[in-house]
């Protein structure tokens, strides 16, 4: 069964469509780069490692030492992880089997 987003537009099927196109890591700092702004990069970035971190069961402290997220940050990602559409769940799952 296909997930249908409550989000899903055209526009935004497009920019998912661009994200594809990318090949490598060098095509995604270009694209990144020119479309978000280096504190919105950061902050994609910091809730990817939150997640991955809460996946791994550390605690709400440890995480907030090593990636200075807030605990309301923290909490919000736990919750996606918990009642979300699976998308963390599902690229953290592809990561590890990468490293394999």
């Amino acid at each position: 069964m296909a997930y249908e987003s409550k989000f899903k537009r055209d526009d935004i099927d497009e920019l998912f469509d661009a994200i594809l196109t990318l090949r490598d890591r060098e095509d995604c700092y270009r694209f990144f780069e020119d479309i978000c702004t280096v504190n919105e990069i950061h902050s994609i970035s910091q809730r990817l490692q939150v997640a991955k971190l809460l996946s791994q069961k550390r605690t709400y402290n440890e995480i907030e030492k090593i990636t200075r997220a807030s605990t309301a940050t923290i909490s919000r990602i736990n919750k996606c992880l918990l009642y979300g559409a699976d998308g963390y769940r599902r690229v953290l799952e592809r990561l590890d089997k990468e490293k394999e």
